[in-house]
């Protein structure tokens, strides 16, 4: 199996673009060699926000293509501002973008649209796309994927680390000091800023509340907090998964948020992020000293320093003091899983996600014939 570049593509559930890591494997180990980034216009990212139960098929496919192609021509861009030929990319490793995940249906589901064969025709690289599904005909969750990549990177042999990615979702992955893979812990906590980023914009505009400012403005709202707490989800012991099917604008309604301050609901967002992700670690990770997040969530100030001050026995900090930006860090992940699936190994965790045992995961489109 080769080592070399390999491409890793991430669109994340807050649907607001796409984010690209060239990482380099070349004798076994892992450096993060250029990254970029694409925002979506507002017209897709209100499109793939509207998807649900009732859409209609033809616009899934229309989607389906249109990310395709946005993620073809990311790769592109990304390899022109690296100065990198295609053909000394080995794969690329191709999440796309969820639109439905219900693993806990007796028929569980999962999609992500992207059409990896759009991107595959269009640079000539092989791509590797469709990794949750295996883990799901498996008995699995079908996520989170990123604690062997968390593994592989991030993993000391004389500390004991909790990575928590805040994206649209929060997720957390245990890294035992000298842990084995079969050890790691990961599980989605809860919303990350799924619920801030919707609230700010049915109130104040745009994608997201800047560095937490408005959160800051306000006051925790102690009832309020405790209502959203006491849903099942939070209660529920790993391994679990969730996603906008759940968390949503819908939730917030059913909590009854319209009749208060707004800013004291943003405030109470960002207290119930920290606090459910801070309790997740206190409840199933016992001893963990450093707590290193990625995702968007590593750049608001507000939700930095509230699950801080949630983890004070803790160092919170984000993965940059241990190799990598937070920003790149999932898209890196799926460049490390391309690397895997290519030797045909397998990458899901079953302790993480609950299937039946270890699996490959991701469905390989061949490149340009050679």
């Amino acid at each position: 199996m080769s080592e070399g570049l390999y491409v890793g593509l991430m669109t994340g559930t807050s649907m607001d673009g796409i984010d690209a890591a060239l990482l380099d494997t070349a004798d076994k180990r892992l450096r993060l060699r250029a990254a970029h980034s694409v925002r979506h216009d507002s017209e897709l990212r209100r499109r793939l926000l509207a998807v649900d139960a009732a859409t209609p098929l033809g616009e899934i496919i229309a989607l389906d293509a249109q990310v395709g192609r946005a993620l073809a021509e990311t790769t592109l861009a990304l390899l022109d501002k690296a100065g990198v030929s295609r053909g000394d990319v080995h794969a690329i490793g191709s999440h796309g973008q969820t639109v439905w995940h219900d693993p806990d249906t007796p028929r569980p589901t999962t999609l992500q649209i992207g059409d990896p064969t759009r991107i595959a025709q269009a640079t000539g690289i092989t791509v590797v796309a469709d990794f949750r599904r295996r883990d799901l005909a498996a008995g699995g969750q079908g996520a989170p994927l990123a604690p062997a990549f968390h593994h592989a990177f991030f993993a000391s042999r004389d500390e004991h680390r909790v990575v928590v990615n805040i994206g649209g979702m929060a997720n957390l992955t245990h890294l035992p000091a000298q842990g084995e893979p079969a050890r790691v812990v990961g599980f989605d906590t809860g919303p990350g800023n799924v619920l801030l980023d919707l609230w700010h914009g049915r109130h104040r505009g745009g994608p997201c509340d800047a560095q937490g400012q408005w959160a800051a403005s306000g006051r925790v709202d102690p009832v309020l907090l405790a209502r959203f707490l006491d849903d099942p989800y939070f209660r529920r012991p790993p391994p679990k998964s969730t996603g906008r099917d759940y968390f949503n604008m819908q939730w917030l309604e059913r909590a009854g948020v319209s009749n208060h301050v707004p800013s004291a609901v943003q405030a109470t967002l960002a207290q119930l992020t920290a606090v459910s992700i801070a309790d997740a670690v206190q409840g199933s990770i016992p001893g963990a000293t450093r707590v290193l997040v990625c995702g968007g969530g590593a750049h608001n100030r507000d939700l930095m320093g509230r699950l801080a001050a949630a983890l004070p026995t803790m160092t919170v900090e984000d993965t940059g003091s241990a190799g990598i930006a937070p920003d790149w860090v999932e898209a890196a992940g799926f460049a490390w899983l391309a690397r895997e699936a290519l030797a045909g190994r397998a990458t899901n965790i079953p302790a993480v996600t609950g299937a039946s045992g270890p699996v490959p995961m991701g469905a390989i489109y061949p490149g340009a014939a050679r």
